[in-house]
């Protein structure tokens, strides 16, 4: 649905207004980026302990929420939740190279769906002249999930921080793209 054409301009108008900052976001995105593909053992790490922080945390908030519950089945249910959320969080920030490892698993077999789906969505939409790129995206997440279950364990240290790397290039760029047009 469009958006009004008042609303559109105000929107333009307070994009145009911040893309010095988005530059300037874009570019410390690069730059993290570029650092995360450069130490990619640091940077998976990194993330693995900010996941086991986000799980502790959360682990501890659906505890405390447990006992709010009513009833038996939902009070343990959510107990039970809460403690392997705690579990997790704890295992990954005292074994951050165990968790990055059981992380770039998970990551394997997502991106292992996500291309069957992809090629089949391509395929479905196949008269469509825009189907090719959803077949190569498709390819694309097959042959980065072979490459992860193939070389999986050995690569665990590595590929959540050169994936985490290219995301941040990727986006650091797209700020910097949008930035440019706005001006």
């Amino acid at each position: 649905m469009p958006l009004a054409p008042n609303a559109d301009s105000i929107l333009h108008h307070r994009l145009r207004t911040a893309s010095g900052r988005m530059f300037w976001f874009g570019a410390a995105l690069v730059v993290l980026g570029v650092g995360a593909i450069a130490f990619p053992m640091m940077s998976t790490m990194v993330a693995a302990m900010l996941v086991g922080w986000v799980l502790l945390i959360s682990g501890i908030i659906l505890l405390g929420s447990s006992f709010a519950m009513h009833g038996t089945g939902p009070f343990f249910g959510a107990l039970l939740l809460s403690l392997l959320t705690l579990a997790s969080g704890a295992y990954l920030l005292v074994n951050p190279i165990g968790g990055a490892s059981v992380i770039t698993l998970i990551l394997g077999v997502i991106f292992l769906f996500q291309g069957v789906f992809e090629i089949s969505f391509a395929f479905a939409m196949r008269p469509n002249a825009s189907w090719v790129g959803m077949l190569l995206s498709g390819i694309a997440s097959l042959v980065i999930a072979t490459l992860i279950i193939v070389g999986w364990p050995a690569i665990s240290l590595v590929v959540i921080g050169i994936l985490l790397g290219v995301n941040l290039i990727s986006s650091g760029v797209g700020y910097i793209v949008v930035s440019r047009v706005l001006k």
